[in-house]
């Protein structure tokens, strides 16, 4: 379909969602479809429910969030489950301000965003549709047409809980334009909207001394004053300030923290009464959500002053803190990646992986249970399984420092070091090493960095290099190996064939020879002493990897290689150890002879078909690992 068609087709569909009837047309919808009736907090939290909820153990996924934040699972269901839930539930939770509140980067803007965009779709379908009267410049819930005295019948009759008033200019038009007739005023469906400001409103504070109030409730309309004859006149007065064009939906209160005290004291009646003052009218009634963000030293500041007391219980404030797991980072840099000018450069395997371990580190507190380091916390925080440590003491860690995630290196200060080292080097492609001597040199730039953090950063970037060397050397190794996973599954059988033999106290026959052999007690050992397995922990190591094969049978899964982790790598270091003189040999020579060059040029092809790599990667990967190699 040419796009032509495809725009025709968009704006045809835009126009069947416009729809215009009376009062009792609308009243007639809400019979059939309640929904429509619904508060904003409860059309907010139904719209996050409605794109899906995923079970994972303990933790709920919501999938409205999931392909845009990575690694605030647990951020974002306190904010679902303690603020959205109970506020649609119309309980007192509803009637607070919301604040996000952590460091630059983190995802507070990304949060506020997605619920912006979200609510904007939303409209736009059945489950999520807004009805308002006619030509309010608020979008008035048309039930504010049912006088007070009514309310308690409706709501019997109905199911809807009735709140809030008509705004001036409805209740002048009703009482002028439709001589109280409630059932012929005129209704039509509400598209939200930030760019038309419809429904979503965004107020940034500037210079208090320039900046009114106005901004947030609407302002008189001084050329109508003379025909209308007074400012309490409606028509002579502009609804149109941030608080009243998001009414029904939210406005989203950038900064806060740093807005005169002017502005916030509208915030007191609105978040505790729904309604707020506006020119020379009575209290407005206002149906919105209202969410603000700001950094810890801001709010410390705001809480420690006295003047402000009266707002403290009037908030609602969730931490956004950094993502605290490696695989998540790294999620968020090929997302900034895909946004940015960066989509056409190659960028080699574990290289965002190597910056997404330094960043993490950088975030993590050094805990005070005995050996536990950052890296074991990183590994343990990621959902990898470490020797020696439970799944209790790992929910013991994340509990030693609530503020963890508060402080270390935002996600932004990473992708402007890649975007440096991709300027500065000339290339069209860039490695971990590349970026590591990047984020190095980019410490003396950075703004806020003291010399402590500096020094303790670039301590950091030493081990996450030394975490890519493991790596780096792996990868090739794997790439050496012809059908790695072919040998990996011989060596696995032959190792649980003689594991069985010896925990069953039987002898094996040779499958060539048919000779009765006692269980290879040098094959095994060879395997787990890569792990640091004792002589005196063999038996129980070796009967352990029984039970796990026999809890596999049970559940009909296969059981291979990588099922059991310390398994796993105890199998991949004995290939490795097996060919670590080849690689060496191969990797550092020189003048490779013929053989030696056939494999090199068997590795890189490996390293390309199967690993993701470039030729200028794959070659620069073979020097840094031989090199390594002959330390």
């Amino acid at each position: 379909m040419a796009f032509l068609d495809k725009l025709s087709v968009y704006q045809r569909q835009e126009a069947a969602l416009k729809w215009e009837g009376t009062f009792q047309d609308y009243l007639e919808m809400v019979k059939e479809r309640p929904h429509i009736a619904q508060h904003a907090h409860a059309r907010i939290y139904r719209m996050i429910r409605d794109a899906g909820v995923e079970e994972s153990g303990e933790r709920r996924i919501y999938k409205f969030f999931s392909e845009e934040l990575f690694g605030l699972e647990e951020t974002i269901q306190t904010l679902v489950e303690e603020y959205f839930q109970p506020a649609a539930e119309r309980l007192d939770v509803r009637k607070r301000l919301l604040l996000l509140m952590g460091p630059v980067s983190g995802g507070k803007s990304t949060i506020v965003s997605l619920l912006k965009r979200g609510l904007e779709k939303y409209t736009r379908t059945d489950a999520g549709a807004v009805y308002g009267i006619k030509g309010c410049p608020m979008h008035e819930e048309p039930l504010h047409l049912i006088p007070e005295e009514l309310r308690g019948e409706f709501s019997e009759e109905y199911g809807i809980q009735i709140e809030g008033t008509l705004c001036p200019v409805c209740r002048h038009r009703l009482d002028t334009e439709w001589k109280g007739d409630i059932a012929r005023v005129p209704v039509e469906r509400v598209l939200f909207s930030e760019e038309r400001r419809v429904g979503i409103g965004t107020f940034a504070p500037s210079d208090p001394k320039s900046q009114d109030i106005s901004e947030l409730t609407g302002s008189i309309d001084f050329s109508t004053i003379a025909t209308y004859g007074s400012e309490s006149d409606p028509r002579a007065y502009r609804f149109d300030g941030e608080l009243n064009i998001a009414n029904r939906g939210m406005m989203e209160f950038q900064e806060m923290l740093k807005c005169d005290e002017k502005f916030l004291w509208n915030l007191l009646s609105l978040t505790q009464e729904g309604n707020f003052k506006a020119g020379r009218f009575a209290l407005i009634s206002a149906d919105e959500l209202v969410i603000a963000h700001t950094n810890e030293t801001e709010y410390r500041h705001f809480i420690s002053n006295k003047k402000n007391e009266a707002l403290h219980s009037r908030i609602i404030v969730i931490k956004v803190p950094y993502n605290l797991r490696v695989s998540q980072e790294e999620r968020i840099y090929r997302k900034m990646i895909r946004q940015s000018n960066l989509k056409g450069v190659h960028i080699a395997p574990h290289a965002l992986w190597t910056a997404a371990v330094f960043s993490v580190l950088t975030r993590l507190k050094d805990s005070k249970q005995p050996n536990m380091d950052r890296l074991k916390k990183m590994r343990l925080y990621d959902g990898q399984e470490v020797e020696g440590v439970s799944a209790k003491q790992v929910e013991e860690l994340k509990k030693e420092f609530p503020d963890e995630g508060m402080s270390g290196i935002d996600p932004r200060y990473v992708m402007n070091r890649i975007s440096s080292a991709l300027i500065e080097g000339g290339k069209n492609c860039i490695n971990a090493l590349d970026i590591l001597r990047s984020l190095k040199k980019g410490l003396d730039q950075h703004p806020s960095i003291t010399p402590e953090e500096k020094e303790q950063a670039l301590n950091l970037i030493s081990v996450a290099r030394a975490e890519y060397d493991e790596v780096a050397k792996n990868e090739v190794q794997k790439a050496f190996v012809y059908s790695f996973e072919e040998s990996a599954r011989t060596l696995l059988n032959n190792y649980l064939d003689n594991v069985e033999a010896y925990c069953g106290g039987h002898r094996l026959k040779d499958p060539l020879t048919g000779e009765i052999l006692d269980p290879d007690e040098k094959l095994m050992r060879s395997i787990e002493e890569q792990i640091g397995i004792t002589e005196n922990g063999k038996r129980a190591f070796r009967e352990e990897i029984l039970i796990r094969i026999s809890y596999y049978a049970r559940k009909g899964k296969t059981f291979d290689y990588t099922s059991h982790p310390r398994l796993k790598e105890a199998i991949e270091k004995k290939l490795f150890s097996d060919l670590k003189d080849v690689v060496k040999i191969t990797t550092s020579s020189k003048t490779p002879d013929e053989t030696q060059l056939k494999r090199v040029n068997e590795v890189i092809s490996r390293l390309i078909d199967h690993h993701g790599y470039c030729a200028v990667c794959a070659n620069d990967l073979l020097t840094y690992v031989g090199s390594l190699l002959n330390r």
